[in-house]
């Protein structure tokens, strides 16, 4: 052979792989392992559900790290201990929306693909429980995440523009006592966020205003702004008018952090955002839009990109300053 198909195997079959995670989670079996390692007959048993499918699972858990396997008996990852077991940081919900709703989407993808059509939503009052849910859950994640690794110091002003959830304004308050948040965002988000500042403790530094996202000119010298999950829900029109705004509203020097999942220009694409690409647009026609069109809307607006900040197991953070 002059060349491994391995690779093309682990591709073509990693929907195996994530069907079984899903089902790893939905019933039980790392909260089962949580206390310590155990075997299949006895996973089985706090799971109550067949051994032979239990074994699989937990052989399949083992195949991808997500669990180690010693003499017969299966023990969490770090990573399954602390997104899987039910614990605060639990991505449960998530995985439940991309199995019932993002994976059963992927069935038209063979349609999506050949029309360049997008998908629209269309949900009963139970999807959308369920969609909301798994996106919430994601977004806590990717807040923290942000949080934790997006630099902030010298910054004291930030507009935070146009996304749905007040969480990114609250983890940079949380990590950085020196920063206030003025929160421009759709005015039917106003009764969501307002709850989720004050159970943070920030209302006396986290206000809200209702502005729509695509018209609004916030204005002020801030000096860092949020575009938290924008741009890929609006169109190229939309996006050079928004920018142009934001632009507007900062202070020259100011950063612009533009969190969402871009198609890059590195040599090796991030397979986080081009996975995306196609699940954003066959789910509900929202764009990942590539890097360069990006760069061209900043360019024009008065911002230079500068780098981006990658954010573990989310979208990344699009850095540009304003000149």
């Amino acid at each position: 052979m002059t060349a491994d198909p391995t690779r093309i195997l682990d591709v073509a079959t990693g929907y195996m792989a994530s069907k079984q995670l899903f089902n790893a989670a939905r019933i039980g079996v790392f909260r089962a392992i949580a206390d310590g390692a155990a075997t299949p007959a006895e996973v089985a048993a706090a799971t109550e559900h067949p051994e032979r499918q239990v074994r699989i699972l937990l052989d399949a858990s083992a195949s991808t790290g997500l669990l180690t396997r010693s003499d017969g008996r299966y023990a969490l990852a770090e990573d399954a201990a602390e997104y899987l077991t039910g614990g605060p940081h639990d991505l449960s919900a998530f995985l439940n929306f991309l199995e019932l709703g993002s994976f059963e989407a992927f069935g038209h993808y063979r349609h999506t693909v050949d029309a360049d059509e997008g998908g629209t939503l269309d949900f009963d009052e139970d999807g959308w429980a369920m969609f909301m849910a798994g996106v919430m859950q994601y977004n806590g994640l990717h807040a923290r995440g942000f949080g934790e690794v997006f630099e902030t110091s010298g910054a004291t002003r930030v507009l935070d523009f146009g996304g749905f959830t007040a969480g990114w304004s609250i983890a940079l308050a949380q990590h950085n006592p020196e920063l206030t948040s003025r929160m421009v965002y759709p005015a039917e988000s106003g009764p969501m966020l307002t709850p989720e500042i004050e159970a943070a403790g920030l209302s006396d530094r986290i206000v809200v205003e209702a502005g729509d996202t695509v018209t609004a000119v916030p204005g002020g010298d801030h000096d860092l702004v949020l575009a938290i999950h924008v741009i890929h829900r609006f169109t190229d029109e939309q996006n050079r008018q928004i920018l142009k705004n934001l632009r507007a509203s900062a202070r020259t020097g100011a950063r612009l952090a533009v969190f969402d999942y871009f198609l890059d220009s590195l040599d090796q694409q991030r397979a986080l955002d081009a996975r995306h690409a196609a699940e954003y647009f066959n789910f509900d026609g929202t764009v990942v839009w590539p890097e360069e069109t990006v760069v061209s809307w900043l360019n024009e607006a008065g911002w230079a990109f500068s780098h981006y900040v990658d954010v573990p197991g989310s979208p990344r953070t699009l850095v540009a300053e304003a000149v």
